[in-house]
């Protein structure tokens, strides 16, 4: 009896653990980590938005139990008892009006030219900061956001880190690792073009491909840093050497919201991380959207970083004519106090997007084309319309016009009419609502959820200290050996040499024949 009793609980021991490996396999958990590690997260020149890709994952590796610093430059964001949120303070990307900047060849960068500059020599000298770098190898992880975050260089010293793309793809960042983007398909920083490209859209593309890699890395940006660093950390290597020592890199992309690309194994889609499921509104926004009946509500937001407040009295006025034109509400995030409003807009200096955008009346978000929001955009199944201002915007306000899911609208071009057409039309034509709602079913649709992936392979390159099996051998090619310049070269070379060499042979052979012809000539005479 009792060994009957001991195969029945070996029995429901086996079923017990088929359940749990079931259920594991089922819900896409984890297993437990080795062990707890401490990880140090570094984006001190973000905004607001981009910590905003950085607090799931954060939570995500906390809830593990891992122990998580943050180090950036806006206020607490998170309570969770394994992470410490520490800004530094510094206050040089307060008040940048970005508008000034929108014409800017460079899609808005050369603002950095003044900012960076000015932060790196000011930023270790922050006792927080500094106590963090003294401290660094007590880490055995470090992420980095890859936007605009050379400063942080010095930390990565001999020590494992990955970086998170928060604006998408970057070929700069790519191609470090030995996968170098084609221009004849993958849009530069800031500029897309229709699509397929033609060959003056290649032409161009190319060219901006290498003017701002040079431009940010070799001309301006990086040797103004590289000479702070040099100053305050000689012994160090130079900045983009520390940079070649990347073990991974997290993209805040999706084939589903973009176009495929040919991906190394360290480069890891995780876009959308951030997104999630609506919450339920405050009464006064709930009571304002639901009042709006059939006609809807225009969600209006021209993100965290653009204020709205910075926007020309032209522009501020053209946009409210056209909301008292239009027979829906709107929710308009804006930063100050506006002077005769419509009654059917309503003001507010902050705005729980996402939930916004998740409820069923919002008609279409008016927006600057930051990828974050675009890409909460898709998931909430909202159309948009676009008015992009800088940087990655012009990219992404191309890429909501080529995949069908709204349009954009260029800021000197604007005239009540424009605007009122514009919303018109996306509201009414059900092409841009079919479209969204078939690219956010597709972005949905992932076997693993974006923040499990990203903890997966983050404790992956903890466990396996750095994993350089992850690091393509192209990583450590010249441009010439990477282009295969020097082979071509000797192939040109080689067909050169056998085109001399045939030709002698020819010629010699030639003049034999030649020579024999007239000795048989001479000879008959």
């Amino acid at each position: 009896m009792s060994q009957c009793t001991g195969c029945y609980t070996m029995f429901l021991a086996g079923i017990y653990v088929m359940v749990v490996t079931l259920a594991a396999v089922v819900t896409g958990d984890l297993d437990p980590p080795e062990k707890h590690y401490k990880i140090l997260v570094l984006l001190p020149v973000s905004s607001h938005s981009h910590k905003n890709v950085f607090i799931p994952l954060a939570e995500a590796l906390a809830d593990r139990g891992h122990q998580v610093t943050m180090l950036s430059n806006s206020p607490k964001s998170t309570n969770h008892p394994n992470i410490t949120d520490i800004s530094h303070g510094l206050q040089h990307f307060q008040n940048i009006n970005m508008f000034e900047y929108k014409d800017d060849w460079t899609g808005g960068y050369a603002v950095f030219e003044k900012v960076l500059p000015l932060i790196v020599r000011d930023f270790y000298k922050v006792p927080l900061v500094k106590e963090l770098y003294e401290r660094r190898k007590e880490f055995d992880l470090f992420i980095v956001d890859h936007a605009y975050n050379e400063i942080v260089y010095p930390f990565l010293h001999q020590a494992p880190f990955i970086m998170v793309s928060t604006p998408g793809i970057d070929f700069r960042q790519s191609a470090v690792l030995g996968n170098v983007m084609n221009p004849a398909y993958v849009p530069s920083q800031s500029f897309d073009f229709p699509r397929p490209y033609s060959i003056w859209h290649r032409f161009l593309s190319t060219l901006l491909h290498i003017a701002f890699a040079v431009y940010w890395r070799n001309w301006n940006i990086v040797p103004q840093l590289q000479k702070e660093i040099s100053a305050q950390f000689p012994e160090l290597p130079p900045l983009l050497e520390l940079e070649r020592n990347m073990s991974l890199a997290l993209m805040n992309t999706h084939f589903s919201i973009g176009i495929p690309l040919p991906l190394l194994p360290s480069q890891v889609e995780v876009g959308a991380i951030h997104c999630r499921p609506g919450n339920p509104l405050p009464q006064e926004l709930e009571s304002w959207i639901t009042g709006a009946g059939s006609s809807g509500v225009i969600y209006f937001n021209l993100g965290s970083f653009s204020r709205g407040s910075y926007m020309s009295v032209q522009y501020r006025d053209v946009f409210l004519q056209a909301f008292r034109r239009l027979p829906q509400r709107v929710v308009w995030k804006y930063e100050g106090e506006l002077k005769n409003v419509p009654d059917n807009v309503m003001i507010t200096n902050w705005v729980p997007q996402q939930d916004i955008l998740a409820h069923n009346n919002v008609k279409v978000f008016i927006t600057h084309c930051g990828l974050l929001g675009t890409q909460e955009s898709i998931y909430h199944a909202t159309p948009l319309l676009g008015l992009p201002i800088f940087a990655d915007q012009n990219r992404n306000s191309m890429f909501i016009r080529n995949s069908g899911v709204g349009d954009f609208l260029l800021w000197e071009e604007l005239t009540e009419d424009v605007i009122v057409n514009a919303v018109n039309d996306i509201i009414n034509n059900p092409k841009y609502k079919g479209n969204i709602l078939r690219m956010s079913k597709l972005m949905r649709d992932q076997p693993v959820p974006p923040t499990e992936l990203a903890v997966f392979w983050t404790e992956y390159v903890i466990r396996h200290k750095g994993a350089p099996q992850l690091r393509s051998p192209a990583a450590q090619l010249s441009w010439v050996e990477y282009l295969m310049l020097d082979v071509i070269f000797l192939l040109h070379l080689t067909v050169f040499f056998l085109y001399f060499i045939t030709r002698h042979i020819l010629r010699v052979i030639s003049a034999k024949i030649f020579s024999s012809d007239i000795k048989m000539k001479k000879k008959n005479d």
